[in-house]
């Protein structure tokens, strides 16, 4: 059983000891934690809203949070079953102080979490991060009087983001309804059996296929929007003779797609597809993780515009995204963070923009696929020693590879010449994680041993 507290949030396994797993205490702690956190930021009300994905816990692991902000003056509104960007959409809406979304994204369902947001609804950074935990460790919390106590109210914002998505200059309605699309949904039980189906009707989509759109939580696969997780939904596409299969995580803010021959078109394809569109409508800077595809570097550079990485993280790309000025970005696993309706990686509006794209340049999400350069990541990790020195490898690695180009701004990323390998150590566990790029897997899968391979002399080496 597991409590975890990054950048990403807070986030644990429900059931267990408090401290190690994520129970009522620990979830009234840290809610409290940020609360204070931001009660200290003074932005001149005390709005915040709420809102959670499908899962079995949500219920009630969302009326703690409720609660527990109200018992410290904060006025809830409480979005229900909703998305993880729907609820940071809401923020700006309601110009609120903050926002926290129920969510452990693509976790199992044994599984919850709390998103942290700010009053732009956007994740708090690292910093602010460490502030709230260490206000958690404390526990030093101020709570309200009985008749200063936060009122909660009821809203559902999924609606108004559908209607904020089809008021974006490069959603092309009409040209999605003229197509007659036949598409197949698997929101994985969640909350994108909601919205999808919503979004697809506004978007003019008549031929809706749901697989796996109840909200009930029960996944019906491991909700990682990964290959191996996808065999419901390819057969589905083929026996339907659909035109695209779409596929989201339970807080629906990773977008994976299906084409109409049953092939995966590839979550790293996802942001690289949607920023072709908005590259051949406007020219312009484009963002993506360290361990996401080139193939994005080169569909921005041969569109006359430059490419950043950024650190590993939705806040690192979205700091990144504003310091390049950048009009797209994301991460490799289906993220597309769109500033033009918001910094915070969003399916909804990332199909919006792939059918836009479909409808537009009048070919199949087969055809479209294959006019971007393919590459391949081979994905490992490997397992040390609990003592071992994680950053210490890293620098030795830095150093055996000298002669390449080295990127040391997350871990180590060695670029060769039509090849990379990017290393992260995990925060959590002894583990050092490697991808490795490559037009031919074969290659990819080479290049991930043989750094494995380096990796496991130095630590054989420093042992004996």
């Amino acid at each position: 059983m597991t409590l975890i507290t990054s950048i990403s949030g807070i986030r644990g396994t429900i059931g267990g000891n408090t401290g190690n797993n994520l129970t009522p205490i620990d979830i009234a702690k840290f809610t409290a934690a940020y609360g204070k956190w931001l009660g200290a930021q003074k932005h001149g009300n005390k709005k915040i809203v709420v809102g959670r994905d499908a899962r079995i816990s949500g219920p009630w692991v969302s009326a703690i949070v409720c609660s527990t902000l109200q018992a410290m003056g904060f006025d809830v509104i409480d979005a229900g079953l909703s998305t993880t960007p729907t609820v940071e959409m809401a923020v700006q809406y309601e110009k609120a102080a903050g926002g926290i979304i129920v969510t452990a994204s693509h976790n199992p369902k044994q599984w919850n979490a709390l998103k942290l947001l700010n009053n732009k609804g956007e994740f708090i950074n690292a910093a602010e991060g460490n502030t709230i935990i260490e206000f958690a460790e404390s526990q030093d919390f101020d709570f309200a009087e009985i008749d200063k106590n936060g009122v909660l109210t009821h809203k559902d914002f999924i609606d108004e983001h559908i209607k904020s998505i089809l008021a974006l200059s490069l959603v092309n309605v009409k040209a999605i309804k003229a197509k007659n699309y036949k598409i197949v949904i698997d929101a994985v039980n969640s909350t994108g059996g909601i919205a999808i189906p919503k979004l697809l009707k506004a978007l003019g989509v008549n031929t809706i296929i749901e697989l796996h759109c109840t909200p009930n939580g029960k996944f019906p696969h491991n909700p990682e929007p990964l290959p191996e997780h996808l065999g419901d939904i390819i057969n589905k596409v083929k026996e339907e003779k659909a035109d695209l299969g779409i596929v989201v995580d339970p807080d629906v803010d990773r977008l994976a797609l299906v084409s109409e021959n049953g092939e995966l078109f590839g979550e790293e394809y996802t942001l690289v597809a949607v920023a072709d569109y908005i590259l051949n409508n406007k020219v312009g800077n484009t963002v993506s993780n360290l361990s996401s595809t080139r193939a994005l570097s080169d569909v921005t550079i041969k569109a006359g515009g430059k490419y950043e990485a950024a650190a590993v993280g939705e806040v690192n790309v979205v700091e990144k995204m504003k310091a390049t000025n950048a009009i797209i970005g994301g991460e490799g696993n289906g993220g597309i963070i769109y500033p033009e309706l918001h910094y915070g990686r969003d399916a909804l509006v990332g199909i919006a923009l792939i059918l836009s794209h479909l409808a537009t340049k009048e070919v199949s999400a087969s055809r479209l696929r294959s006019s971007y350069p393919n590459y391949t990541i081979s994905k490992n990790k490997i397992d040390l020693p609990e003592d071992c020195d994680m950053d210490g490898i890293l620098e030795s690695m830095a150093t055996k590879y000298s002669k390449q180009k080295i990127n040391r701004i997350d871990g180590v990323k060695i670029e060769f010449d039509e090849e990379w390998v990017h290393l992260r150590k995990s925060n959590t566990e002894p583990i050092i994680r490697i991808y490795a790029e490559s037009q031919s897997e074969q290659t990819a899968q080479v290049l991930a041993k043989k750094i494995i391979k380096d990796i496991g002399e130095l630590i054989n080496g420093k042992s004996s």
